[in-house]
Formats: C-alpha cells, sequence, structure tokens
C-alpha cells in the first residue's frame, strides 16, 4: 500500500479540457483525478466515461455531487457505466452540499442534509454491493434491480464530527474541502474510526484531504489567489463552523487572513512543498486531492505544481 496516494483536482471549464487535463494527469504519474459536480460545471461522470477509454490506470473520483438534485438510483445508473469501462476505477463521492446553494441554484428544500445523505449513501450501497435494492425511508424511497453488482466505491463530502463518522460507518471513506490539517487530525480522523467501530468494521475508511498547492516563493500572490478562490468559504456556515472548531477564531469574520492561509495551502519552492505533502500522513492525511491554484502572474505555477506532485506520487 502507498504512503500517500495523490490525485489532482481537475480545474477545466468544459469536458474537453477536463479529458485533456485527466490524461496530463495519468501520463504525470498521478493516482486519482478529481472533478467536482457544482452549479452547472460539466458532469464527472460523463467526463470519466470518455477518459475511461483513452487512460489505464489513473483512478476517478468525484469530490461532490449533491445529493438533493438527483436521485440516487439515476446517479447509479451513471456511475455504473464509468465502472463497466474502467472497472474498480471509480471513487463515487456524494454530499448534501449547502443550502444556499440548493435554494438558490435549484429552488430545492434543503431539511436534514444529513439524514438525507444517510439514506442516499444505503441506497448507493445496496444498488453497487447487492445489485438491488428495496428501500423506503423517511426522504427517500428505491425499488430496482440493476443487472449486476460493481466495484463502485461510494465516499462522502464531509467537514465536521458527524458526517466524517457517517463516513466511517457507511462508505469508503469521508472527503473534506477547505480544511485545516489540525481538523483532519483531530475531529475527522477520529470520527471515522467512531464510525466504523459502531458497525464493526476491520478497517477504517480513509479521510481524503483536498491540499490547495502552489509551488511558488511569491506568497503574496498566492494568498491573494487562495483568497479569491477560497475566501468565500468561511461565509458559509457549515465552513465558518469547522474553522471555528479546528481553533482558528478569525473564520468568525469575512477576511481570509494570513493564518488561515498558512494553514490551509502548501506554497513555497519545491522543497518546501515537497516537505509539507510528506508530513500530511502525520495528520492522518494518506490520500490528498491536491489542488494547483492558478496564479495570473505565474501560468508557469501550475505545471511545477503537477510535475512536483507526479514524482512524488512515483516514489510514494
Amino acid at each position: 500500500m502507498k504512503n500517500l496516494v495523490i490525485g489532482l483536482h481537475m480545474a477545466a471549464r468544459d469536458g474537453r479540457g477536463a479529458l485533456e487535463q485527466i490524461m496530463a494527469a495519468e501520463a504525470a504519474g498521478l493516482d486519482v483525478a478529481w472533478m467536482t459536480c457544482g452549479g452547472v460545471a460539466p458532469d464527472p461522470l460523463a467526463v470519466f466515461s470518455a477518459a475511461a477509454l483513452r487512460t489505464e490506470r489513473i483512478e476517478f473520483g468525484t469530490c461532490i455531487i449533491p445529493t438533493f438534485p438527483r436521485h440516487p438510483m439515476a446517479l447509479a445508473q451513471a456511475a455504473q457505466v464509468v465502472d463497466s469501462l474502467a472497472p474498480g476505477r471509480l471513487r463515487l463521492g456524494v454530499g448534501p452540499s449547502h443550502e444556499p446553494a440548493m435554494r438558490a441554484t435549484w429552488g430545492l428544500d434543503f431539511t436534514r442534509p444529513l439524514e438525507h445523505l444517510r439514506e442516499y449513501v444505503t441506497i448507493l450501497n445496496a444498488c453497487f454491493r447487492d445489485g438491488k435494492v428495496d428501500f423506503t425511508g423517511k426522504r427517500l424511497h428505491a425499488h430496482a434491480e440493476f443487472p449486476g453488482t460493481s466495484a463502485i466505491r461510494v465516499m462522502v463530502s464531509a467537514l465536521r464530527h458527524n458526517a466524517f463518522a457517517l463516513a466511517g460507518e457507511l462508505t469508503e471513506g469521508g472527503i473534506s474541502w477547505v480544511t485545516p490539517p489540525e481538523h483532519i487530525r483531530d475531529v475527522a480522523v477520529p470520527a471515522l474510526r467512531e464510525g466504523a467501530a459502531k458497525v464493526g468494521r476491520a478497517t477504517v475508511p480513509p479521510a481524503v484531504v483536498h491540499v490547495p498547492i502552489a509551488v511558488s516563493t511569491d506568497s503574496a500572490a498566492v494568498h491573494r489567489q487562495a483568497t479569491a478562490q477560497m475566501g468565500f468559504y468561511q461565509r458559509l456556515p457549515f465552513y465558518r463552523a469547522m474553522w471555528l472548531e479546528a481553533g482558528y477564531a478569525d473564520a468568525a469574520g469575512t477576511e481570509f487572513t494570513r493564518t488561515m492561509f498558512e494553514a490551509l495551502v502548501v506554497h513555497g519552492d519545491e522543497q518546501q512543498v515537497a516537505d509539507r505533502i510528506r508530513a500530511l500522513p502525520s495528520f492522518g492525511a494518506n490520500e490528498i486531492i491536491a489542488m494547483p491554484l492558478l496564479l495570473p502572474d505565474d501560468r508557469e505555477s501550475r505545471g511545477r505544481t503537477i510535475r512536483l506532485l507526479g514524482e512524488l506520487a512515483r516514489s510514494a
């Protein structure tokens, strides 16, 4: 087993761009290609179906597919296409997202999200592991038989204790986003263990940790870009609560402070970045989703970052 599984977050605006990035990530030696499914971004499963025919080794992962807009059986149908084309290579991360997004974008009710997520994952597990589902819950119903089982690994996006505990109980991992490493060590990993112990699982699922990265010694430029790309998260209630719980009182304000930036973003020259990435397993992060920051005045930074990540993945 590898000491550190390194995945890369795809930053393309359309399906063709994402496909090209996935192929480049495999050539660089990275382990997993990750995509989100927020707003009207390209659908990851459609992209992965195309990538399955153009790649041989790299795994595919969804950082999050929101659960409220899509019934779990409809999602299972799409995911099984990817699995049939690339058996065993799909990690299906799902999560409730956030109330502002669900109401403003989709016009959907956002009630008892953790309960909804538990039922959603229960249905997906039945579809993939058993090849059939007969479930009547408080929030969701599902009754169908599929052509067969599949090797899809269901994961959930998680920020706080209860979601990570659910991940440990029912899934193959909890996926963080914009989360400082102390929170992974002190909250996420213990919660995953707790959830696994609750149902007697012999193996604790991993915390898959989102890590913004820039191979650049221009710290001010990296901070500006990190603020532009991620500074709004602390204004979302779930993220603010997570940061405060991790001990960052700055999160009560509206500024993505230097303290928060240094905790979250891995940056510096190649050696500094490599050292911080190699230290992540000490926080319980044995799998990462590396997100290279896009620096407008240093367009070579992304290439340097991906090359270094590939080297680290091959040597892990």
